[in-house]
């Protein structure tokens, strides 16, 4: 990677790459060796707020400022870019994944693969347990990781140190989800091909027959966060037959209908026809894709800048805003994990129910919705079939399972056992799954229902 500087002679460029795990190579102009503390040093120690050290990448960077010369803007630029790239102080936690993190808590993971019967295979994390079966499915772009990042108080491990059989799913198209019979997620548009429709038809009904064919239980207890919530109401109204099978869902911030969110997401669903059109003109299917996350890792990770830009700017925006218990400390742990990928099409389906108002299927355009439905508009899921027991917690500050939506999708359901809005009045859309103090706000109210219908 070139960067060039504009120094006070002439411009400079600097070659700098990444040399294995958190290594930094330089080439260019050759380094000199300073006996005495050099300009470079003093804006790096000012602009960084931290000591140079006399070897390793801050050393580096020192140098590197020395021949960039001394434009400020170029100075601020170019040391957020080194850092970023020269990090080696990175949590534990961030560098881990599901099975590490299991065992590095407690609760070694079973690992299984499920096939769907359209021809994708998942990946299922079982953390084995004497009570019931408890199955937990994430939300949108996530994986199994997403329910792991908080340590001793995460709610698979919480979940597990009860005794409860834990059952982490991961859907189609995320890092541990990217199998098929036939197609290949790299160079296959037909793998990407689907929306939360197929996650809940084919994934969550393949995973829950995997836990039950696994426990050799009549039923299962589950918990979704965000989309993982929709997939269940997916599945009742299709295929009302799994009611049966699931003896309560936990929805924890549900999605549903997403008539009333603010900006910036409904800025983003508006924008949605425009930017599939782009999107498909570009042959570009996955959202999120590797490229892609390496840049949002590289941005959000920028030492001075990066939480103010990424969480401030943009997250709390879409999901509500919560700087206690998202802190800037903890988002390095999130952002090796999250986002992960996922479709187009789930985005675009997820910007109709906004753009249409109503809770439906996937809108072709008119030829061919008769072709698939044999109408002009996709058909409305039938959520009065929906029977399966569903005990649903909000936040007030959630802008993505916003109260209003919430109370539509309460009334159409026929079996709502609890409904509560957190104590916590910042209660965002990721406090759920994120929150620095879940164990006390949210856990209370997971353990009455699991208890409830135990």
């Amino acid at each position: 990677m070139n960067v060039g500087f504009q120094g006070a002679k002439k411009p400079r460029t600097v070659s700098v790459g990444l040399a294995g795990r958190g290594g930094l190579t330089i080439s260019g102009e050759s380094l000199k060796t300073a006996e005495n503390k050099r300009p470079g040093t003093v804006r790096f120690e000012t602009l960084c707020k931290r000591p140079i050290s006399s070897s390793g990448h801050q050393s580096v960077v020192m140098s590197l400022l020395d021949i960039a010369g001394s434009d400020d803007d170029d100075d601020f630029i170019f040391c957020q870019f080194v850092l970023v790239l020269s990090q080696t102080n990175l949590p534990e936690d961030a560098t881990l994944y599901f099975e590490e993190l299991a065992s590095k808590y407690g609760h070694p993971a079973r690992k299984y693969e499920v096939a769907t019967e359209d021809g994708y295979i998942l990946t299922l994390f079982n953390l084995p347990g004497t009570k019931d079966p408890v199955l937990l499915m994430h939300g949108m772009q996530g994986t199994s990781d997403i329910w792991m990042l908080r340590g001793n108080i995460s709610l698979p491990i919480v979940l597990a140190n009860a005794g409860f059989d834990v059952w982490v799913g991961n859907n189609r198209g995320n890092r541990y989800s990217r199998k098929h019979r036939y197609l290949d997620p790299d160079n296959d548009a037909a793998f990407w091909d689907f929306s939360f429709h197929e996650l809940g038809v084919y994934d969550l009904s393949a995973m829950i027959d995997k836990v039950l064919e696994s426990t050799g239980a009549n039923q299962i207890n589950a918990i979704g966060h965000s989309l993982g919530t929709t997939l269940f109401f997916v599945l009742g109204s299709t295929k009302p037959q799994y009611n049966a099978k699931v003896n309560v869902l936990i929805a924890l911030a549900p999605v549903c209908y997403l008539n009333n969110i603010p900006p910036l997401m409904s800025t983003f669903f508006k924008l949605a026809p425009l930017i599939g059109k782009s999107f498909k003109n570009l042959n570009i299917y996955e959202v999120f894709d590797k490229p892609a996350r390496d840049i949002v890792r590289q941005l959000c990770s920028l030492p001075l800048i990066g939480y103010e830009i990424c969480i401030e700017g943009v997250l709390f925006a879409i999901v509500g805003s919560d700087p206690k218990e998202l802190s800037r400390e903890f988002t390095k742990i999130v952002y090796p994990h999250f986002p992960s990928s996922g479709s187009l099409k789930n985005f675009l389906h997820l910007a109709q129910l906004h753009n249409r108002r109503t809770f439906a299927h996937y809108d072709y355009g008119l030829l061919r919705n008769k072709a698939v439905y044999g109408s002009s508009v996709p058909p409305e899921y039938e959520l009065n079939k929906v029977t399966m027991p569903v005990a649903i917690i909000v936040g007030e500050n959630d802008k993505l399972s916003v109260l209003k939506d919430v109370q539509i999708l309460r009334k159409k359901l026929p079996n709502v056992v609890s409904y509560a809005v957190s104590p916590h009045a910042a209660f965002n859309h990721l406090d759920d799954i994120w929150g620095a103090h879940m164990d006390v706000y949210l856990y209370p109210y997971v353990f009455k229902v699991l208890e409830q219908y135990s």
